[in-house]
């Protein structure tokens, strides 16, 4: 790596540190979370970007040498058809094979009487978490695999055996695409660590937001136990992933806890407490966590307002960025809030004129970080994310 490379990447990782801390850098960092868009600019289809973690990994190689980005994430693809095929994973679909080539992977959320999870099933989740996932919950994702008590088979080994090896090489290959990142473009990996709400494990893996809608009804209080019987295993993943160096947050991407998926007292009751709880603990231990406020979570944020100082960085999608920033913005850090749609259906004029409003009304006195709403796939236009980059880069300066 060449001293000047070097030099540009610890100039960015200071400058994106001191923002995630809510302070004021030298300009405002640009972090954009871009999956399929990657794909587009490097000439490749969403196919080629999932069936091909290589191919992945170069489209964000070229898009961070580029466009100069300060901090990226190595690869928002992150769906590689390789590690799903080798177990036979069902609730992704992937293009190329259950989607057209050029259309982003989906995920799959089984009929209500299908759940992966089923409704009389809370006490064994309850009690033991990982045998549960092991025992009832991985046989039904991965037809493969067999339940306890039926006889083995050679695939039901082999699923085991291909799913470890796939998952070896897709994620023991991110060190280098980091590497690469650092010595090619200078770009700062833009997290570290992976984080899920207790009650989204719920909705978005076990019983699907239906049948966890009813469960809140009938079942309430088992809801409320299997939230805090998951949290210290989610804590405790979030720990092992994190950033050594406690520099890089933790992502949490948040699902069903906004409006109108859960109202505000069932957020209260449900989603909040063991959510609360993880990210404090990971506070104690000077982890920050990318608060990923997918949808529109102003209704809440009398409750986010609780959290340490600096704990978090608040990432703004569909909520009135102007209201967090007078809510919160004085606690936390906050990024996004450039919309997804101005962005694949605006002109670069339209783009720089938001970008301007959004800078002069939250990011004044720092704490703020250049970012969509939320993650750009291909329906982006290149030239208004060039505009959204080129601007912040020279009107951001403090």
């Amino acid at each position: 790596m060449s001293e000047q490379m070097e030099k540009l990447y610890q100039e960015r990782l200071a400058r994106y540190v001191t923002a995630m801390r809510n302070g004021k850098p030298d300009r405002i960092p640009i972090r954009p979370f871009v999956a399929e868009f990657t794909a587009k600019y490097a000439g490749y289809t969403c196919q080629e970007v999932t069936h091909d973690y290589r191919k992945a990994f170069e489209a964000v190689i070229r898009c961070a040498r580029d466009f100069d980005w300060d901090a990226v994430v190595p690869n928002m693809v992150y769906v590689w058809t390789g590690l799903t095929t080798a177990i036979g994973l069902k609730y992704y679909a992937v293009p190329g094979i259950d989607l057209p080539a050029d259309k982003p992977f989906q995920y799959l959320e089984p009929p209500e009487e299908q759940a992966f999870m089923r409704p009389d099933e809370y006490d064994l989740l309850i009690a033991d978490p990982t045998g549960y996932l092991y025992n009832v919950w991985l046989p039904r994702v991965c037809p493969e695999v067999v339940r306890p008590g039926e006889p083995n088979t050679m695939r039901n080994n082999l699923s085991f055996v291909r799913g470890g090896m796939a998952m070896m090489q897709y994620f023991d290959a991110f060190g280098t695409q980091i590497e690469r990142l650092r010595r090619e473009c200078g770009t700062v990996p833009a997290l570290a660590g992976i984080l899920k709400a207790p009650f989204d494990i719920l909705a978005d893996k076990l019983r699907g937001y239906k049948g966890l809608c009813m469960d809140l009804y009938r079942q309430p209080a088992k809801v409320e136990k299997a939230c805090e019987a998951l949290a210290p295993h989610l804590l405790k993943v979030a720990i092992l992933t994190s950033d050594p160096n406690k520099q890089l947050p933790v992502g949490l991407w948040m699902h069903r806890g906004c409006m109108p998926f859960l109202s505000p007292q069932q957020f209260e009751r449900f989603y909040w407490p063991t959510l609360k709880w993880i990210i404090e603990e990971l506070w104690k231990q000077g982890i920050q966590v990318l608060f990923y406020a997918e949808g529109e979570w102003n209704p809440n944020l009398k409750w986010i307002a609780q959290l340490p100082e600096k704990s978090i960085i608040y990432h703004v999608d569909r909520g009135d960025i102007f209201e967090v920033h007078r809510t919160v913005g004085e606690k936390f850090a906050l990024s996004g809030g450039i919309p997804n749609d101005l962005l694949a259906f605006g002109t670069p004029d339209d783009v720089k004129a938001y970008c301007k409003k959004v800078i002069d009304g939250v990011a004044r006195d720092g704490g703020y970080i250049m970012d969509a709403s939320a993650i750009m796939q291909d329906d982006t236009k290149i030239e208004n994310v060039r505009a959204m980059t080129e601007f912040t880069r020279q009107y951001g300066v403090y």
